[in-house]
């Protein structure tokens, strides 16, 4: 057994450098990997690329490299609640890529599984189509998609084992499973780090073959980004 598991999170990123692409796991503010988020701040790396389903907000996850310029690029589905993102995309200072939900977790599963390309009708006959090969399948037009090239992923998940096997909770289990193994290297960030043979196989989401380092991480905030409560 592979022992995977590294002191903190600043062992954990090792090796990021300006200009890579990163993959950030999470839906809105769900599930997102927040030490690492926040030790990309401190290490103030530049010229990012980041795909993510979206940039958090103005304040929190994503948002805050926003602040920083450090992103130049981002790969998502939509700009979500987060004003920044969308100055900056309307200004021509973010060069944004917006791709259709789906097709953004398939060309993470492509990658994840080492296939360059495939096939999908989201997106013909829009802007998303342009410059890209289209073919017909049994009376139906799709569009070719590539696989995401990802230096590191970067996930956060519920429970992990030092051997990298991971356990998601509830609607965090999003974007994350399918950017494990979809990048050079994968860090995984779980609120709970158990020995080896504590997880039920039975429960396992992610298999540790996927993930190539591990930590326990600390202080979640877990914002909620829109809560909805009943007045009495």
């Amino acid at each position: 057994m592979i022992n995977k598991k590294v002191a903190n999170v600043t062992e954990a990123m090792k090796g990021v450098e300006d200009g890579m692409t990163l993959m950030l796991g999470g839906f809105g503010l769900c599930g997102i990997p927040e030490n690492a988020i926040n030790n990309l701040v401190k290490l103030n790396v530049k010229g990012l690329t980041c795909i993510s389903n979206n940039a958090g907000v103005d304040d929190f996850g994503l948002g805050l490299l926003l602040h920083k310029r450090q992103i130049k690029k981002m790969i998502s589905s939509y700009v979500g609640e987060n004003d920044e993102f969308e100055r900056q995309m309307l200004s021509g200072e973010l060069d944004v890529e917006l791709v259709p939900q789906g097709t953004l977790v398939e060309r993470c599963k492509a990658a994840q599984s080492g296939f360059p390309a495939f096939f999908t009708p989201a997106g013909y006959g829009t802007e998303v189509a342009e410059g890209k090969e289209v073919r017909e399948f049994n009376g139906k037009m799709y569009v070719l998609e590539e696989a995401f090239k990802a230096d590191f992923a970067f996930v956060k998940a519920w429970k992990g084992d030092a051997a990298g096997n991971l356990i998601f909770k509830g609607t965090a289990r999003n974007f994350n499973p399918a950017m494990c193994g979809a990048a050079k290297i994968t860090v995984a960030e779980v609120e709970e780090l158990v020995p080896v043979g504590s997880l039920d196989p039975n429960q396992i989401h992610i298999p540790g073959i996927f993930v190539q380092r591990i930590f326990e991480g600390k202080d979640y905030e877990k914002r909620i980004e829109q809560r909805t409560v009943i007045s009495k």
